[in-house]
């Protein structure tokens, strides 16, 4: 297996690109429960990660009725990239006033029993705070919205560490 850096710019580059729209490559789960982590998804392999078609703790996307949990599921993609030790991408939990563009931000809402949605954060100014973190989403696409304006219970970021093929 051969390791290799996330690449930061291309995954900013298709977000900013995608953020309001649909990639017809790309199968949209809006009206399966949300397309925010399938988003995710796409930004990771437009960053240089190889999917993972391990059949039951894989990362990949074939079709609408062929993919992991990982791709579409906030709960499966915080998993994955955290124990992920086989091919595809891989991460860490950082603490969120650590976060930097290309980070993904996971957060959970107070009528939901665990996380739900994500975030992916193209910009973040000085201080790092809710206000000067802007991010890109579908499920209420979203381009350079400040995660300050989301009303959350909690919330947790994810650093990609690198990408293994």
């Amino acid at each position: 297996m051969i390791t290799k850096p996330f690449n930061t710019q291309a995954a900013l580059d298709y977000a900013r690109q995608w953020a309001l729209a649909r990639n017809p490559n790309y199968a949209d789960f809006e009206d399966l429960g949300g397309d925010c982590t399938a988003f995710m998804s796409q930004i990771l392999v437009a960053g240089g990660a190889s999917m993972n078609h391990a059949p039951h703790n894989g990362w990949y996307f074939r079709s609408l009725n062929d993919h992991s949990p990982s791709w579409t599921g906030v709960p499966y993609m915080y998993t994955f990239l955290v124990q992920n030790t086989g091919v595809g991408p891989y991460g860490c939990t950082i603490p969120l006033d650590d976060v930097q563009p290309g980070d993904i931000i996971q957060l959970k809402f107070s009528h939901k029993p665990q996380f739900s949605h994500s975030l992916f954060v193209l910009s973040v100014g000085d201080p790092v705070s809710p206000e000067n973190v802007l991010i890109a989403a579908h499920s209420y696409d979203s381009i350079d919205r400040p995660l300050s304006s989301y009303v959350y219970e909690a919330a947790r970021a994810l650093r990609i560490e690198g990408v293994r093929k």
